[in-house]
């Protein structure tokens, strides 16, 4: 292990299919677990490692703004009687 400046420098290898294991210490500091996705970033000759964090859908809300507002079930409803044939790929209300 080396360090550079203030961080810690990990080795890996690489395989013949191109696969390297993230060292353990380098897991563990950044929390990535069994099954998560990470990025690669290059800058340079250096591959930047970042662990990619699934969010709950909720963490979404609020991230858009709503261009215009929800019409309701009951104006869906209504549409769905007038316009049967339009209608069609819009799921059960």
């Amino acid at each position: 292990m080396q360090r550079l400046g203030g961080n810690v420098m990990q080795q890996a290898k690489v395989t013949y299919k191109g696969q390297i294991t993230i060292p353990k210490a380098v897991r563990k500091a950044l929390n990535i677990q069994e099954g998560d996705s990470v990025t690669l970033k290059i800058e340079g000759d250096y591959a930047i490692l970042k662990p990619l964090k699934k969010k709950a859908l909720s963490d979404f809300f609020g991230a858009f703004p709503a261009t215009r507002p929800y019409p309701g079930n009951t104006e869906l409803r209504k549409w769905k009687k007038l316009h049967p044939k339009l209608m069609t790929n819009i799921s059960r209300v």
